[in-house]
C-alpha cells in the first residue's frame, strides 16, 4: 500500500509540475514587468528543481510519472488566450496565475489526504509544491 500510494502521489506531483511551466511558458514572454519576470523565473526554476527531485523517486519505482491532463492543459491554454485577447496586461497574467496555483494547491492537498499511505519523502516533496504554488500567488498580489 505504501508504495502504491507514494507511486500515485508522485506522479500527481509531477503532473502538477509540468502544468506550473507550462502555465508559466505560456504567459512569460507577455509580461513586462521586469520583477514579474523575475518572480516568474525564480518559481519555473524550482518547479525545474523539485521535476528533478521527483523524476528520481519516481525512477526508484521503476514509473515514468504522469503528463497532465491534456483537456485541463488545453483548456488552461484557451483562457489564457481569450483572457490576454480581451485585456493584455501584466494584472492578467497575475490573475491566471493565482487561479492556476489556486487549483493547483486544492488539488495537490486533494492527493496528500486521498493517498495518506504515501512515504514521508513524497509527501514531502507535495508540501513543498504547495507552498511554492502558494508563495507565487502571495507574489503575484501586487500585479493584480
Amino acid at each position: 500500500m505504501i508504495e502504491k500510494d507514494t507511486i500515485k502521489l508522485l506522479r500527481e506531483c509531477d503532473a502538477g509540475v509540468k502544468m506550473g511551466v507550462a502555465s508559466i511558458d505560456d504567459v512569460y514572454d507577455r509580461v513586462s514587468s521586469p520583477k514579474m519576470k523575475d518572480c516568474l523565473n525564480a518559481c519555473k526554476d524550482e518547479h525545474d528543481s523539485l521535476d528533478k527531485e521527483i523524476q528520481v523517486e519516481l525512477g526508484r519505482f521503476h514509473d515514468e510519472g504522469k503528463d497532465p491532463n491534456p483537456m485541463i492543459k488545453g483548456m488552461s491554454h484557451m483562457k489564457t488566450g481569450m483572457k490576454m485577447a480581451m485585456e493584455h496586461s501584466d494584472a492578467t497574467i497575475a490573475d491566471l496565475m493565482t487561479d492556476g496555483c489556486n487549483m493547483g494547491v486544492k488539488s495537490l492537498n486533494r492527493y496528500l489526504n486521498q493517498y495518506k499511505a504515501a512515504d514521508e519523502k513524497s509527501k514531502d516533496i507535495c508540501k513543498r509544491l504547495i507552498n511554492l504554488e502558494e508563495r507565487l500567488t502571495h507574489q503575484m498580489r501586487e500585479f493584480l
